[in-house]
């Protein structure tokens, strides 16, 4: 049986619970939007409830709240074969207790923990190298990353520009972050085109390529150490790094559109115990 959800932590969590209704056992998970047209397998379709979502997560956060933080961020992480893996974990807790957290090494933890060490390390990256630029007063910026962050970056950007209104975007996952007045949203978005620096802009650009050519010391240039700690899949993104076109002064942004403000909205897939939320979120 291959169990089609709508690829949120909510529907994965319906999936689980739906599993135990059925007493069946799948043998793959697929987003709606990665499903095959054709497979050898019965399909089952399974809905997002909120309410079966939240029975799932209070008997696992009952069994141990260690558990259901680390199972709602390995959701997010770019693991192979991560909904089986999550399922299994997620059986193993059912079966045997949270005994098993306690050993690393275990081959239900153990892909958790290292998909999760690598979306922890991709933060700390993120919350440096992240680049916002000015449109007409509102910060925006772009990622690329390999794991769904922007629900653990949203806390740090929001406290870090509380008095700003600001969007992030992650190109990888069509993601899209928002902040204003003290409330922010995650959105859907398949795409985000940003218009062309102002003058101001475009001159902050320069000035920052500038300090970034001046402090390097050409006689102890080290591309490896470079490397090791800014990869170079973080560069596409970053300012230092761009072409000359990208400090060229276009057409103003205030006659393109823009995203516009949150309306309260709570984000989605926000976990309540995922970390502590922005200053003033509506959420």
């Amino acid at each position: 049986m291959v169990y089609e959800y709508d690829g949120s932590y909510n529907g994965f969590l319906c999936c689980i619970f739906e599993s135990y209704i059925n007493r069946e056992f799948p043998i793959a998970f697929a987003s709606n939007e990665e499903f095959p047209a054709l497979s050898l397998y019965s399909v089952r379709n399974v809905e997002t409830v909120l309410a079966h979502s939240n029975r799932v997560l209070r008997s696992i956060t009952d069994r141990s709240p260690r558990a259901a933080r680390l199972l709602y961020r390995a959701f997010h992480t770019c693991m192979d074969n991560r909904e089986i893996c999550l399922y299994r974990f997620v059986q193993k807790l059912y079966a045997d207790g949270p005994q098993f957290l306690r050993r690393p090494s275990d081959e239900a933890c153990f892909p958790l923990y290292k998909a999760v060490r690598h979306l922890s390390g991709e933060l700390e990256k993120l919350r440096g190298f992240v680049r916002f630029s000015d449109y007409s007063g509102v910060l925006g910026a772009e990622i690329q990353p390999k794991n769904r962050v922007l629900p653990f970056l949203r806390s740090h950007f929001c406290s870090r520009y509380a008095n700003e209104s600001f969007f992030l975007y992650d190109r990888t996952h069509g993601e899209l972050l928002l902040y204003s007045g003290g409330c922010s949203r995650i959105v859907q978005a398949d795409s985000l085109i940003l218009a062309p620096p102002d003058g101001q802009e475009a001159q902050y650009r320069k000035l920052w390529k500038t300090f970034f050519d001046t402090v390097a010391i050409e006689e102890r240039c080290n591309t490896r150490c470079q490397n090791t700690f800014l990869p170079k899949r973080y560069r596409s993104v970053m300012t230092e790094f761009q072409s000359e076109n990208a400090f060229n002064p276009g057409a103003s942004p205030a006659n393109e559109p823009l995203p516009s403000a949150p309306d309260g909205t709570p984000a989605l897939e926000i976990h309540p115990g995922s970390g502590p939320p922005a200053p003033g979120s509506c959420t």
